[in-house]
């Protein structure tokens, strides 16, 4: 298990607010990754029983705060510069890495020095951490990924000097903020770097943003594509009806059966 007196190789910030359930979870995949690892935990404030998993893991932890922040984009920029490691990334509360996640992509950057970034393979895991699906990752092509983003978040590592140029994520974004990061290394640097192996779960649930505010990630993920791809493939046009009424009134009437069931 990684402890604070080895020198980090990865700053890997857990931004959380209310996920208490999934945190402890979200921990303990953390730290038993193979490798020196950092974690700050920026949390909003919670008001569950977040509080007691870090006291559990404050021995752990390199920083943390609870307190009301600006956002889940501006508590990762916090948190990765209150570290110094040369990899950084972020792991929401509720999402999980797989053993030798880290490492594997550590050493897959390690390996290609020219890669600012690097994704991998990522399954879909449910409430209660069942595997449901895998998400469809696939190697980098621009038209594909102006069509759809194939990077899941969990699965990506970056390099800081990267990160620190670009100046992290874009505060002004809520939903689509790991996208539109994704498209301003691909336009300064290079391509990121594909490995097709499975490094970390990623978790749905009606609580996640996406699910909440998908009308609002459309209108953030289009804008974004106006602005880095120069326009806005009819894919997005043709998929906003189903994907937030549709599945809108698909949740609706999920719950209302269980009232009833």
């Amino acid at each position: 298990m990684p402890t604070k007196n080895k020198k980090p190789l990865i700053t890997l910030v857990v931004p959380s607010l209310n996920q208490g359930r999934f945190l402890d979870a979200t921990l303990t995949s953390i730290f038993e990754q193979d490798i020196s690892v950092e974690v700050m935990l920026a949390d909003a404030g919670s008001t569950d029983e977040t509080a007691d998993i870090i006291e559990k893991w404050s021995n752990q932890l390199s920083w943390w705060r609870s307190e009301k922040d600006a956002g889940q984009a501006t508590a990762i920029n916090e948190g990765i510069a209150q570290g110094s490691a040369p990899y950084v990334g972020w792991l929401n509360s509720d999402d999980l890495l797989l053993p030798g996640g880290l490492a594997t992509m550590l050493h897959a950057l390690k390996d290609n020095p020219q890669a600012p970034a690097v994704y991998g393979r990522c399954q879909i895991i449910n409430e209660v951490g069942r595997t449901t699906s895998e998400y469809r990752t696939e190697p980098f092509n621009e038209r594909k990924f102006a069509n759809r983003c194939f990077i899941s978040q969990p699965a990506t590592l970056i390099r800081r000097q990267v990160w620190e140029s670009l100046g992290g994520l874009d505060n002004s974004y809520h939903m689509a903020l790991d996208y539109e990061l994704w498209w301003r290394i691909y336009r300064k640097f290079d391509k990121l770097l594909y490995l097709p192996e499975l490094i970390a779960c990623t978790r749905h649930h009606d609580e996640t943003k996406t699910a909440s505010f998908r009308s609002l990630h459309y209108r953030e993920a289009m804008q974004l594509l106006e602005q880095h791809y120069g326009s806005i493939p009819l894919k997005w046009y043709l998929a906003w009806p189903y994907a937030v009424w549709g599945r809108a009134a698909s949740k609706s009437l999920r719950q209302s059966l269980k009232r009833y069931l």
